[in-house]
């Protein structure tokens, strides 16, 4: 059958050993979750209230860090209302924190209940209460941090990835107010739209050296080769991270390119390890 529908956008965690773990862990912890696809000892994708996170079992040569991480968004309207809307945060805050706090549960000039916290998988959650008035967000949005040398290139990116999908566009943008340390230029917050999946970035509030890993990397999952081919082609621009369908852009941050049946293909021994082989996935050599 011919795939018809546009290429969509989801992220994916790097972990070492424990994907089937993972997988059964955070369909215990959040209330709509599921399993959508399993290779156990492989790759599980999660629907995760909607949203698609790939689980993939590796080794430790990539280590997940808040470069990305997810933003919750706890809107009211979402819940049934702001006390639902808190008592999941407070839920999943005790939850999701096995791995520590990055920053403590509490009121915040940008939101009146909010925390970032680590799982002990290494993935990093942004809780946050919202303002049921603005306007509307999903539950879950990927969220990119600039730091270490990347501090200062969130416009820069976000325009260059908005300007590569055919689908895309801009939703809010707020820059550091003038006299801030970082500059009038820096991006506080941003969001964008992606083949309709709703992202945010952010130029780092402090200084610190690390930058984006593959322990965290986007799915781009493309219907035909002519897809494949246009997307590496926007997207690589680091050749020595260019491996089975894998491969770096200007700012650091891993892309998998990839067809929309992945999975099937890489269940198949034969097929897994022509795969294995390739930079850009070759879907004649299959």
């Amino acid at each position: 059958m011919t795939q018809t529908l546009p290429p969509s956008l989801s992220i994916a965690l790097w972990c070492n050993g424990s994907a089937d773990e993972a997988a059964r862990f955070y369909t215990r912890v959040f209330r709509d979750a599921s399993i959508m696809e399993q290779m156990p000892g492989f790759t599980t994708i999660l629907n995760i209230h909607g949203f698609q996170l790939s689980l993939i079992n590796g080794d430790d040569r990539y280590v997940p860090n808040q470069s990305i991480s997810c933003i919750l968004n706890f809107d009211p309207l979402l819940f049934g209302g702001e006390a639902q809307a808190r008592a999941y945060l407070d839920e999943l805050y005790e939850k999701l924190s096995g791995g520590g706090v990055l920053m403590e549960l509490g009121e915040y000039p940008f939101s009146p209940r909010y925390a970032w916290v680590r799982d002990h998988f290494g993935m990093t959650w942004q809780l946050m209460l919202t303002n049921p008035e603005g306007d509307p967000r999903p539950f879950i949005i990927p969220s990119f941090m600039f730091g270490g040398k990347n501090h200062g290139n969130t416009e820069e990116a976000t325009n260059g990835w908005i300007s590569i999908f055919d689908d895309a566009r801009r939703g809010t943008l707020y820059h550091y107010p003038e006299g801030a340390p970082f500059g009038s230029d820096a991006v506080m917050f941003t969001d964008f739209n992606l083949q309709g999946t709703w992202l945010a970035a952010a130029d780092s509030g402090a200084f610190h050296d690390f930058t984006f890993t593959p322990g965290v990397s986007v799915v781009v999952s493309c219907r035909d080769q002519e897809e494949i081919d246009r997307y590496w082609e926007r997207l690589s621009a680091v050749p020595e991270a260019e491996h089975c369908g894998w491969c770096a852009d200007r700012w650091g941050v891993s892309w998998q390119v990839v067809p929309h049946n992945i999975t099937e293909l890489m269940a198949d021994e034969a097929t897994r390890q022509k795969i294995l082989q390739m930079g850009k996935i070759d879907l004649s050599q299959l």
